[in-house]
């Protein structure tokens, strides 16, 4: 048994139903422990696009980190995601952020398939802030607790990530 904590976004076609169809399937596989409510967040990176969706996911069950990424692309081809473009525009983003073992631990990890915790989470407010919200005592592995995470960012950073109330 690990715990996961799963990033999920989206920008492209019906955004809140992407990831409102992804997070079904999890809790249909009996795994949703909690999500959070979605977020409206400028699109990070190089590439000009909309803006996305975005929640965060914590999972349990009897998959090991490798298993967290694959469901994660399972999850991603059901959506028709495509790879064409680094950080491009998609209608499913699903990325593991962290792992936990049965034991507590986190699974440390520099794989270049699976980097555990993930390298970036640290400073996306797309991450920490409804990560934070979801569950205010988190704590990213390496890094620290969520909610000083979040404090640390700009500012600007973190008012741009704006609660969507349209689905909760």
């Amino acid at each position: 048994m690990s715990r996961a904590v799963l990033s999920l976004g989206a920008n492209l076609g019906d955004r809140a139903n992407e990831l409102r169809t992804a997070l079904t399937a999890l809790k249909g596989d009996g795994v949703l422990v909690a999500r959070s409510t979605l977020y409206e967040t400028p699109p990070w990176g190089p590439v000009e696009q909309p803006p996305y969706l975005n929640a965060i996911a914590v999972v349990r069950g009897d998959r090991d980190a490798g298993g967290w990424l694959a469901r994660a692309q399972e999850l991603e081809e059901a959506a028709g995601r495509t790879r064409e473009v680094r950080w491009g525009a998609r209608t499913l983003d699903v990325d593991v952020v962290t792992v936990t073992g049965d034991d507590g631990a986190p699974v440390i990890s520099d794989d270049p398939a699976l980097t555990l915790p993930h390298p970036r989470a640290h400073e996306r407010a797309f991450v920490l802030v409804p990560w934070a919200v979801l569950d205010p005592t988190a704590v990213l592995p390496g890094r620290g607790r969520v909610a000083d995470l979040v404090a640390a960012l700009d500012p600007a950073d973190v008012a741009a990530v704006v609660r969507w109330d349209h689905l909760h």
